[in-house]
């Protein structure tokens, strides 16, 4: 039989002379000792294990690209020195103190600006529209023929633009190495030809002559070759005239007129349009006019009174006398001094030829402002006298012109 005793696992012993274990207390300040001198081990063991690494050797182009970088290297900022003020400043890298300067080399794409501009003019047309320019025929086609005029493509005139009117003898009147002049109608195509025309410059040179020759109010004779229900046509220096009925001395038969020569002058002369209206009455407007001198005394009759003068007529012209040339002194109305039908005298103060016109003054003839309202009669009858002190000042208006 067993014992029971409730004692017996606390009598038990354990074999042997085993201690029990103890509990090792490291403090903070052991643990980072230990710390630190596991890391300088490590450190040592990587240096010993480090492999030797071979010498590299740089020839001289390298040596150059590294010369290089190491100079653009100056201008470049340290990112540790960099603050939130100096990113938000543009770069001025006239502040880096830096001898290095770049130097460019001129190669053979470069040139200079002679030979920029003297490209861009090799390459200018020749010939704007309008222009005239010399030229020389260098081939003649059926349909027209070419003219140097010195550009990188020669000018092109057609047939039709050679000369006024029908050309028939084409090849015999234009020869190779003619000179001529040619006027621009067309500038170049995508060939770098320009449309010219000598027909276009003998019409421009055509308006040039008519439109001096009105604005001298000069008379020209022209054959009739023509006429329609206005009037008559004729040919003035290769333009197309027109003289209209109601400027005939004798419209009633005016067909007639075809094939006879009339004497003319210019009604109205307009390029833009191309209108060119010529005038008989006028001519002899005009033929009266030439007989005429500035400061002359005239007599004439009174034809009308209108709010601003008089019209005089003064034998095939009438004249007129405008209210600012006919008293020096203060009027109320024109019918206080001259009345439809009364003969007076005045001076020839303008004459234009351009639009056929004569001005007339009877101020000048005072010999004190209003004389001619006060007594009209005295002044009338000492005009001759009194035209002859005015004489200079005629004389001395036509020097001054």
């Amino acid at each position: 039989m067993g014992v029971n005793n409730k004692n017996a696992q606390d009598n038990i012993q354990p074999k042997g002379n085993k201690k029990p274990l103890q509990v090792l207390h490291i403090s903070k300040k052991d643990t980072q000792k230990i710390y630190n001198e596991q890391t300088n081990s490590q450190e040592d063991i990587k240096k010993e294990n480090i492999a030797i690494k071979p010498q590299i050797i740089k020839d001289d182009s390298v040596k150059m690209i590294d010369d290089s970088n190491e100079n653009i290297k100056d201008f470049d900022i340290p990112q540790q020195d960099l603050t939130q003020q100096d990113l938000n400043r543009p770069l001025n890298f006239s502040e880096q103190n830096t001898d290095f300067q770049l130097e460019r080399t001129v190669d053979e794409f470069d040139f200079d600006e002679n030979a920029f501009l003297e490209a861009l003019n090799a390459n200018e047309p020749i010939g704007a529209t309008g222009e005239t320019i010399s030229g020389k025929v260098i081939a003649i086609e059926s349909d027209g023929l070419y003219v140097d005029i010195g550009g990188k493509a020669p000018g092109y005139m057609p047939k039709k633009e050679c000369g006024l009117g029908v050309i028939t003898n084409f090849k015999e009147k234009f020869s190779i190495g003619l000179e001529m002049e040619v006027l621009v109608i067309k500038e170049q195509n995508a060939d770098g030809m320009v449309t010219v025309s000598a027909r276009a410059l003998i019409l421009r040179q055509s308006w040039e002559k008519v439109s001096s020759s009105a604005k001298n109010g000069e008379l020209i004779n022209v054959l009739i070759n023509g006429f329609n229900r206005g009037g008559l046509t004729c040919d003035v220096d290769g333009l197309r005239g027109f003289i209209p009925r109601s400027q005939l001395e004798d419209g009633q038969d005016y067909q007639s007129f075809v094939g006879k020569t009339l004497k003319v002058a210019f009604l109205e002369v307009n390029p833009e349009s191309r209108k060119l209206v010529l005038s008989e009455k006028k001519a002899s407007l005009v033929s009266r006019l030439t007989s005429l001198e500035l400061g002359q005394l005239i007599e004439g009759e009174v034809l009308a009174v209108k709010p601003y003068g008089f019209f005089i007529d003064l034998g095939g012209a009438s004249g007129l006398l405008h209210q600012s040339s006919l008293t020096n002194g203060s009027i109320r109305s024109l019918r206080e001094v001259f009345r439809e039908g009364e003969m007076i005298k005045a001076l020839i103060s303008e004459i234009d030829l351009e639009k056929g016109r004569i001005g007339l003054n009877t101020a000048l003839l005072e010999n004190s402002a209003g004389e001619l309202i006060i007594d009209k009669q005295k002044v009338m009858q000492e005009a001759t006298e009194r035209a002859l002190k005015t004489r200079a000042l005629f004389d001395k208006k036509e020097q001054d012109k």
